[in-house]
């Protein structure tokens, strides 16, 4: 099923913090959220969704090791050579947002290595709920939240889950064993998301994360 509610309009392509603006491709779509919410596994799902119609790299933060990339190249979702590691050795949010230098470099690396490349999906690492992407690094960002976190977490707001492109509440498969209520999060986060949209979703069920898929081969057009 299609991301809920209305489209978000879209964000202009100008860079932030210093470092100009960037071309419309590659497309850089920014992965944020929670340790533990499926972040990972998401940027696997898309890469296995999308990898044989667009030209696909992705660029991984963690702080002391690069234990994300080691994870998507264990699933041989991607070439080795398209997928590069970056440890920040600060806070996620800062290597996201406040000094971007780094993911800079990697996606430009990545670019020059593979001419033609249509999409850098750049995941962060795990984040509290005010994390948010710099326009400066990517056109959109996508936030991911899970069902295990509690019903609540919607409730909790905060940038992520009120301005993001779009929201995934992921592992809805497991709220009958953390006994979360999926229709107060639904209609918690239609609040918190007045015109946005959202996926409730659960990769146990659904591999390839077709909705979250859909969406990014949305902003992919020309």
């Amino acid at each position: 099923m299609p991301p809920e509610d209305h489209e978000h309009p879209g964000h202009t392509h100008a860079g932030v913090n210093g470092h100009g603006s960037f071309p419309a491709r590659p497309l850089r779509v920014g992965i944020g959220g929670p340790v533990g919410s499926g972040k990972t596994a998401l940027v696997a799902a898309l890469c296995r969704a999308l990898a044989s119609k667009w030209s696909v790299a992705v660029v991984t933060n963690d702080i002391y090791t690069t234990e994300d990339a080691k994870i998507l190249l264990r699933e041989a979702v991607l070439p080795a050579d398209r997928v590069l590691a970056v440890q920040t050795g600060c806070c996620p949010h800062t290597a996201i947002r406040d000094d971007i230098s780094a993911n800079v470099e990697a996606v430009e690396a990545l670019g020059h290595a593979h001419p033609g490349l249509d999409l850098v999906l750049v995941e962060s690492g795990g984040d509290n709920l005010t994390a948010t992407f710099s326009y400066g690094l990517v056109h959109k960002q996508i936030f991911v939240i899970d069902v295990a976190g509690g019903d609540k977490v919607p409730r909790k707001g905060g940038p992520g889950i009120t301005l993001s492109d779009l929201l995934v509440v992921n592992k809805t498969d497991l709220a009958l064993l953390v006994r979360a209520d999926l229709a107060s999060m639904r209609a918690d986060t239609t609040s918190a998301r007045p015109g946005r949209p959202f996926v409730f979703m659960s990769l146990v069920e659904d591999p390839l994360a077709r909705p979250v898929a859909d969406w990014v081969e949305a902003q992919l057009q020309p």
